[in-house]
């Protein structure tokens, strides 16, 4: 394996190496971006589901101390809709970071990856051109699949990306959901 990789690496040219190392790099960004924020919000999420079976047990009349919802409660001396919304909102915004460069990158692996291959089969027309003999399949078919691996790349790249962007929103609407329920109790607790 790793002779065929070193193999692949002293045919290709710079251009397709750098893309090969930009699309690694994008690969390592989301994995850590997916990691990060799934446990952070996984937690989180378990934390919100413990205060709303609380709250809706009669366990308390206000949410769990390590709920996001409490710094905000603790403000104000009623509980009001208002402060609900400014605490979703800022809870909103943390759970969501990370998304925007999911996003980036599945929607621009693809094309990097396609840049990389159009410079390979470039390189590999110019360099057939320049020989005397004549080109076979045999000749053309290995350089240009050897080209579209850097398509293949952009294209596993942005399929990682594209489906832990989409995890993690949902992730982040459950906890919206846990929030809000939160707030929709207290609030009815408070007109009773």
């Amino acid at each position: 394996m790793f002779e065929i990789l070193q193999n692949y690496i002293d045919k290709s040219s710079a251009i397709t190496i750098f893309v090969l190392s930009i699309l690694s790099v994008y690969f390592i960004i989301t994995m850590w971006i997916f990691l990060y924020r799934y446990f952070a919000l996984n937690k989180l999420i378990s934390i919100e589901a413990h205060s709303l079976k609380k709250l809706y047990m009669g366990r308390t009349k206000s949410v769990d101390e390590n709920s996001l919802l409490s710094p905000y409660l603790n403000k104000v001396l009623i509980p009001n809709r208002a402060i609900f919304d400014v605490a979703k909102k800022s809870a909103i915004k943390s759970a969501t970071s990370g998304l925007t460069g999911l996003s980036i990158i599945a929607s621009t692996s693809p094309f990097i990856g396609l840049f990389g291959t159009v410079v390979a089969i470039l390189e590999t027309f110019s360099d057939l051109g320049t020989q005397k003999s004549s080109t076979s399949i045999a000749i053309v078919a290995p350089a240009i699949s050897e080209a579209l691996v850097a398509t293949a790349a952009g294209i596993l790249v942005a399929t990682f990306a594209y489906s832990f962007h989409l995890i993690l929103k949902r992730k982040s609407y459950e906890l919206t959901v846990l929030l809000d329920s939160q707030a929709d109790l207290i609030l009815a607790q408070k007109k009773v």
